[in-house]
């Protein structure tokens, strides 16, 4: 999964490479290294932690997936995929064994989803 964020760094790190404060700062003598920690660095996390927040649904989801296959998490370790796959016995006589983590899976991942998108929206530099 490194590879989006890879993208997305490289990206910004392009389009910043040509504004007008790295040139003032090439200009004034500044070195490489401190434009980077300085400039590009601050400039670069936001669309980072944005995305951060935006994968952690998919890797719940993952992880629900692996564990209900049987490939994630060891009994006794709770896992949601895990208790779904225990249910699935169950689910005409007691659909609450997996209902609930079915839903609880789908909430925690749209609250984390809503979270990636009012901070893109809140560090999002071009509103």
């Amino acid at each position: 999964m490194w590879a989006r964020y890879a993208r997305v760094v490289r990206a910004d790190v392009l389009s910043l490479r040509e504004q007008d404060f790295i040139t003032a700062a090439r200009a004034s003598g500044v070195s490489d290294t401190r434009i980077i920690w300085r400039h590009l660095l601050p400039n670069v996390m936001a669309p980072v932690i944005v995305l951060a927040s935006l994968g952690i649904g998919s890797i719940i989801i993952l992880e629900a997936a692996l564990s209900f296959l049987g490939l994630g998490v060891r009994p006794p370790t709770p896992s949601w995929g895990g208790i779904l796959a225990d249910g699935r016995a169950f689910i005409l006589r007691y659909p609450h064994i997996s209902i609930f983590p079915g839903v609880l899976i789908v909430i925690t991942v749209l609250a984390f989803n809503f979270v990636g998108d009012g901070l893109r929206d809140a560090l999002d530099p071009k509103d």
